[in-house]
């Protein structure tokens, strides 16, 4: 039989850690567009390219996030906290929505039934 040599024993190295991802610094993109919005003194609401010029005087990368600002104020206007005064999806004039009233409830003399005003 042929002698087989011992094969050498392979010790991993040290493999070196990644770093824990850095922790987001500032307030967060929603929070900045809501934040200029409501600073506006506009009657009309602010636009979209006066909303983004201010974002890059806050810090925020307005070329690199072009798509989120942009998803943010439409998840804003359609979560009812903007409300769009000119335009169609993230283009136009943005505003402050005003809360929404709970409709009043007025009896009617006619067998008890309840007619609701807005």
């Amino acid at each position: 039989m042929a002698e087989v040599a011992p094969s050498a024993v392979v010790i991993p190295a040290d493999v070196p850690q990644k770093p824990p991802p850095k922790s987001k610094k500032g307030a967060s993109i929603y929070k900045l567009i809501v934040a200029i919005v409501a600073e506006s003194k506009e009657r009309k609401g602010m636009s979209l390219t006066a909303l983004k010029k201010a974002l890059a005087v806050k810090g925020v990368n307005v070329a690199k996030g072009n798509k989120r600002i942009n998803n943010a104020v439409t998840k804003l206007v359609t979560g009812g906290t903007l409300s769009r005064t000119k335009g169609t999806g993230a283009c136009g004039s943005f505003k402050i929505a005003k809360p929404k009233r709970e409709p009043k409830q007025v009896k009617c003399k006619c067998k008890d039934k309840y007619i609701y005003k807005i």
